[in-house]
């Protein structure tokens, strides 16, 4: 394996899975961002990687690196990163490798994670969570996702979904852990 600029090794994902499966303890964050493309084909933009439809999908115009940003109003914690690539149906299009930055806006993003995919077909998950077992998650304002290259060196590049996804909040605001069975949570509250 291969060592990106900054220091994280550089992993190699394989297949994909075909259904979305993510622990009860995650939500998907994206829904409260902003999104935006360094570019896109008519008809194939924002829209296309949100609608929760494996038909559609986003599609680039211009020189690589294609990307899709990710802007926050207020910082988030996020760990985990989903796409779902078809190499079967989008072959030279199938992304091959992406980068993942972070940061409080366009001047400050760095690379928090470096991942090439081998022909994926399905949903692919990306976690954030760094090497040290205590980070768990990232703290960031921006997320940036960059297709570096493509499978056969395509040109341009086809995602068909992303989700982004962060740590539940604690149901109940001062309780210092949170329970995740009815029984824990019916005798957490203090009187």
């Amino acid at each position: 394996m291969a060592e990106s600029s900054e220091g994280e090794e550089e992993g190699k994902l394989t297949g994909g899975d075909q259904q979305l499966v993510v622990d009860d303890d995650l939500h998907e964050m994206a829904k409260k961002a902003a999104w935006s493309v360094s570019s896109c084909k008519p008809g194939n933009g924002i829209l296309s990687l949100r609608d929760d439809n494996l038909d559609t999908y986003w599609q680039s115009d211009g020189a690589q690196p294609d990307v899709v940003n990710i802007q926050f109003q207020k910082k988030v914690k996020l760990q985990l990163v989903v796409l779902y690539v078809d190499f079967k149906l989008d072959e030279s299009y199938t992304p091959s490798k992406i980068s993942i930055r972070a940061g409080d806006g366009f001047h400050n993003l760095k690379e928090i994670k470096a991942v090439e995919l081998v022909k994926p077909t399905g949903w692919v998950y990306i976690s954030l969570s760094g090497s040290d077992p205590r980070e768990t998650f990232v703290n960031t304002f921006m997320l940036q996702i960059a297709v570096l290259s493509n499978h056969l060196n395509g040109r341009d590049t086809h995602v068909r979904q992303i989700k982004v996804y962060g740590p539940r909040r604690n149901p109940f605001p001062r309780q210092p852990f949170q329970f995740t069975s009815t029984e824990f949570i019916s005798y957490s509250t203090v009187r």
